[in-house]
């Protein structure tokens, strides 16, 4: 059994997709580009297939910035 600490930090460590980002601030795609191209988004990774992914943790930490 896992610990409530590695627990945490998994979860936090886990991939979003932009369409989850999007989903959870009910913007459109669209505008989370704009942002990205603004330098107005969380930190993403882009993945060989040219997708993106941002890790939970800074999405996390980009929302506690914009507070």
């Amino acid at each position: 059994m896992r610990s409530n600490a590695t627990r945490t930090t998994a979860s936090a460590d886990t991939w979003l997709t932009v369409d989850d980002i999007c989903a959870d601030l009910g913007v459109a795609r669209s505008t989370f580009h704009d942002w990205r191209a603004k330098r107005r988004a969380p930190k993403c990774t882009k993945l060989p297939n040219g997708s993106l992914r941002i890790r939970r943790s800074d999405y996390d930490h980009w929302l506690k910035e914009l507070e």
